[in-house]
């Protein structure tokens, strides 16, 4: 008998499919930043883009002002069990059954938020001038790299583990733009509405 394909609430598609997109070129172009005023870690034989810094820049703000906050709202009502739960932790002792699994998706999915909010604002307090003139020794410089270090590898790590879970299946769900008629962007407000009600 076939399996069934898994199917993921619209909503949570879309909030999902714009903010990995942003968040994919906010951390494409952190590194084309790096890689042409600092890579003292490292360096690729790469070209230089004019204003990289600013396109950076614009992708953060916009990850910042726009997307993020929604999908963290969404995240943290609607979408409450995929994030990490009281047991969660108690239960990573058991990886050899599904739900370890799933409780160390859901750890690495609260990671995964808490690592773009600290990206986003330390980025948000380093200045476009310091790296041209050369100043990479500020601390907010730093923590921003840092930041993007621990976002790269959640998103490592998130990819695998629900590659784990679901396989090839579960990742094509979240790109899918097929819905049940009951999952239209009509509902979207009411699946809110819902969702805040229950709290």
């Amino acid at each position: 008998m076939p399996q069934s394909k898994p199917y993921q609430p619209s909503l949570l598609r879309f909030l999902h499919g714009v903010n990995a997109l942003i968040a994919v070129l906010a951390i494409l172009t952190s590194f084309l930043v790096y890689n042409t005023y600092d890579g003292r870690f490292g360096q690729l034989p790469l070209p230089r883009i004019h204003d990289i810094i600013g396109i950076h820049g614009t992708f953060g703000k916009i990850l910042l002002l726009a997307l993020m906050p929604a999908f963290a709202l969404y995240s943290f009502h609607v979408g409450y069990q995929r994030l990490v739960q009281p047991d969660s932790f108690q239960k990573l002792t058991q990886l050899n059954k599904p739900i370890g699994w799933y409780s160390l998706q859901r750890i690495v999915n609260t990671l995964m938020l808490l690592a773009v909010t600290f990206s986003l604002t330390s980025g948000s307090m380093v200045k476009e001038e310091w790296l041209p003139a050369g100043e990479l020794n500020h601390i907010w410089y730093y923590l921003h790299l840092t930041g993007w270090v621990v976002l790269v590898s959640c998103l490592a790590l998130h990819v695998l583990i629900s590659a784990k879970i679901g396989g090839l299946p579960l990742i094509v769900s979240m790109f899918s733009l097929k819905y049940h008629s009951n999952d239209t962007p009509r509902t979207w407000f009411e699946q809110i509405r819902s969702s805040l009600r229950r709290k």
